[in-house]
């Protein structure tokens, strides 16, 4: 192979893993809910994802209202506790087990 050859498919390789871990997970979002949210608003994931449908998630986490979404939904929650960082993989958690989805979390 020559070198141009090496080099494109090394950064292929290398923008490839990038990508696959720069992406939000709902496993992880789960988990975030189940440690952070599910004692405060009373309820469990599969509760709590199916209060809307996916299309309407997807409509509150593009307009970055998660965190107000959460706090009306969970009257108690202390959405300031909830790291920024964490959000992508709520969204992911929340559009997954929506109610139209017809998935169920185990939390």
């Amino acid at each position: 192979m020559t070198k141009f050859t090496k080099l494109a498919l090394t950064a292929l390789l290398g923008l490839s893993i990038m990508t696959v871990s720069a992406s939000a997970d709902s496993a992880k979002g789960q988990k975030i809910y189940a440690k952070k949210l599910k004692k405060v608003c009373g309820m469990n994931g599969g509760e709590f994802a199916k209060k809307h449908t996916q299309d309407e998630w997807k409509k509150i986490s593009e307009d970055k209202a998660l965190k107000t979404e959460i706090k009306s939904i969970c009257k108690d929650a202390d959405v300031e506790k909830i790291k920024d960082k964490y959000i992508p993989d709520l969204s992911d958690f929340v559009v997954e087990f929506a109610s139209d989805s017809g998935n169920v979390p185990s939390c």
